[in-house]
């Protein structure tokens, strides 16, 4: 009597055991994003994360760049700011940063809104405004420094002969024109940009609105305020904030034309931690400074997420 052979189980097609060997040494889907931004993560690690963590930790420090070594002092060098001039250097940036901030967004938008309404040559105009913007800005606080000079600047010779004034004017060099000055320089340099982006917010508009207001008679005036203004007010409130927030941070126009003198009167933030750790060589005290300043820059970073999501929501 013959016994039947058990029966085998039949072996895996080679290509189904390839397939199933591949797939368990297969890396996930986070590890290979991780593996993926791993460079420019190391990268924005070493030149960002370290760099400011080692600059705010410096601030704890009594260091003089002329010596070796440094002293703990824990707090010392923030209370020296909040006990003495952080709010006159807070003033005097927010007098910078609003000036340079709301008179180039008022030209910027006149003109966009001339630009837009159709005036002749408006293409060459609009590339002639752009050149003040292309230009660098230690160039244009050079060019400005001449025509504000008080001897030979072409300022004070235009309004001689005009017969506004009667005398040459310091006007980089007393404290009541010097603010005045520089927020002029930088009005010059940063209007051609916030023209442009307006301009492009307001040939968003749809000229049927504007068409349907006018047949209702409204005039220019309410047919700004009704439908113009409603419709850009998104892309006009985040040039308002970056402006403000650049202007803030601003350095180049501001050393240049007056090295925050006279007196002190055009001292920002900016040109308070260059002075205080390349001139008076204190690197503490800068490095505190410049934490102070870092925190009033995050929160108008906050306000402007928050300002692109809510435009980004509705």
């Amino acid at each position: 009597m013959s016994t039947a052979a058990p029966p085998h189980k039949a072996a895996p097609p080679r290509r189904t055991a390839e397939r199933r060997g591949r797939s368990g040494g297969r890396l996930s889907n986070g590890a290979f994003a991780l593996l993926l931004t791993a460079p420019g993560l190391a990268l924005f690690a070493t030149i960002i994360i370290y760099p400011l963590i080692s600059a705010l930790f410096t601030g704890f420090f009594k260091q003089d760049l002329r010596l070796p070594g440094r002293e703990f002092v824990g707090l010392e060098n923030f209370a020296h700011w909040l006990d003495g001039d952080f709010l006159t250097i807070l003033k005097q940036t927010m007098i910078f940063t609003v000036g340079a901030t709301i008179v180039p967004f008022v030209i910027g938008f006149a003109l966009a809104l001339a630009l837009n309404s159709g005036l002749k040559g408006s293409g060459f105009l609009r590339g002639l405004f752009l050149f003040p913007w292309v230009i660098p800005g230690v160039v244009v606080s050079f060019l400005w420094m001449w025509i504000f000079n008080a001897n030979y600047g072409v300022l004070n010779g235009i309004l001689m002969k005009a017969g506004i004034i009667e005398e040459s004017i310091s006007w980089l060099g007393q404290p009541g024109t010097a603010m005045l000055a520089v927020i002029i320089t930088k009005t010059w340099a940063s209007f051609p940009w916030m023209m442009v982006m307006l301009l492009a917010g307001l040939q968003t508009v749809p000229k049927e609105l504007h068409e349907a207001a006018a047949m209702d008679g409204a005039g220019a005036v309410r047919r700004f305020f009704a439908v113009t203004w409603p419709q850009v007010r998104g892309v006009a409130s985040i040039v308002l904030l970056l402006e403000f927030i650049w202007n803030f941070q601003h350095f180049d126009t501001i050393y240049v034309l007056t090295g925050g003198g006279p007196a002190g009167s055009t001292e920002t933030f900016a040109t308070a931690v260059y002075q205080t750790a390349f001139k008076g060589f204190d690197i503490g005290r800068a490095t505190a400074l410049g934490g102070l300043w870092m925190l009033l820059l995050l929160l108008l970073v906050v306000v402007y997420i928050r300002i692109t999501e809510r435009k980004g929501d509705a």
